[in-house]
């Protein structure tokens, strides 16, 4: 019997997106018991989500918030159940914290790890087919991994999510083995959000509207903001613009800053240096808005406007509200 391991993630009450979607390459891939394991408070709505995810069984613990956003506890609680499960595959979402915890559940379990990975199938027993984007994206990486323990941390948005499951699996709470200390688990002792961000999180965002040097002013990033607000998307900017301080570098999408991966990416007045590229050019769709016919952005989107933002950004802002009917 093949078993598969799913570490889910939940943020303030709700399952991330790419639980759901880790979930769905378990199944994809043929496992005939799916086991979820999930950090969470006792009553925490994200529990019943993951139970009706397509599990055939949720193991949940409950951890000291000073300790549970350490990867080490997941990692530590991956690793047990994996053991207790005797399975062969442990599979995590592509979030920031699970490409951290990958690598510490594949050393504590001794099993081969891979991320990034956009695709996966089984071409027979005992091994998987791999493919992920490398080198910025510039290139994709197919893989062969024969091992009997493996790991993989997928990207973010490059597979489904399948619909809940008409039956909620059953759980079981269980304690961790080692104590978030011995687990090597720092604790939390200040937490300072994001100046002036709003919005999904940047990296696993489903939309990403970034705007770059065209913009031209500060005072002028408000019109980005306002389309992203209109469809629910995370903002990002070039490295132009965070350099210029017109927003934090933690809005920085590219080589030297946040690689992210959506369903669209819309480059408001972003030429389209290689450095941007790298960070963005996997998602899904791709559309760029620019006044320069010849930039390279154009080279890599699905679909391009070629005219002036400050015209095109208010009137795309105002008809995507009045179809979503915001009046606000």
């Amino acid at each position: 019997m093949s078993t598969t391991v799913v570490l889910g993630e939940a943020r303030s009450g709700r399952l991330v997106e790419a639980s759901g979607e880790a979930v769905g390459v378990a199944r994809r891939l043929g496992a005939t018991r799916v086991v979820g394991v999930l950090l969470a408070a006792a009553d925490d709505p994200s529990i019943a989500s993951f139970a009706r995810a397509g599990l055939d069984h949720l193991y949940t613990a409950v951890v000291d918030p000073a300790f549970a956003p350490s990867p080490s506890v997941p990692a530590q609680l991956a690793a047990q159940i994996a053991a207790k499960e005797s399975a062969d595959l442990v599979i995590v979402g592509g979030t920031v914290l699970g490409r951290d915890v990958a690598g510490r559940v594949a050393v504590r379990w001794n099993a081969a790890a891979v991320t990034g990975v956009t695709d996966v199938d089984r071409p027979g027993p005992g091994s998987l087919h791999v493919v992920r984007p490398v080198f910025g994206g510039r290139a994709t990486q197919e893989l062969l991994v024969d091992a009997p323990r493996v790991v993989l941390a997928l990207r973010p948005h490059a597979f489904t999510v399948p619909s809940p499951a008409a039956a909620a699996a059953p759980q079981e709470a269980i304690a961790p083995s080692e104590s978030p200390t011995e687990a090597g688990a720092g604790r939390i002792v200040a937490f300072t959000p994001s100046a002036g961000r709003s919005g999904p999180e940047l990296g696993e965002a489903s939309i990403v509207v970034s705007g770059g040097r065209g913009v031209r002013a500060p005072e002028n990033f408000h019109l980005v903001e306002e389309l992203a607000e209109s469809l629910d998307a995370a903002v990002g900017a070039s490295r132009a613009v965070t350099d210029a301080g017109w927003r934090p570098g933690t809005y920085q999408v590219g080589q030297t800053g946040k690689s992210v991966s959506p369903q669209l990416y819309i480059a408001v007045g972003i030429s389209g240096a290689i450095q941007h590229l790298v960070g963005m050019v996997s998602s899904r769709v791709i559309v760029a808005i620019n006044t320069d016919a010849q930039a390279p952005i154009f080279k890599v989107a699905d679909y391009g406007i070629v005219g002036d933002l400050f015209q095109i950004l208010p009137a795309l802002t105002q008809e995507i509200r009045r179809a979503r009917g915001r009046t606000d």
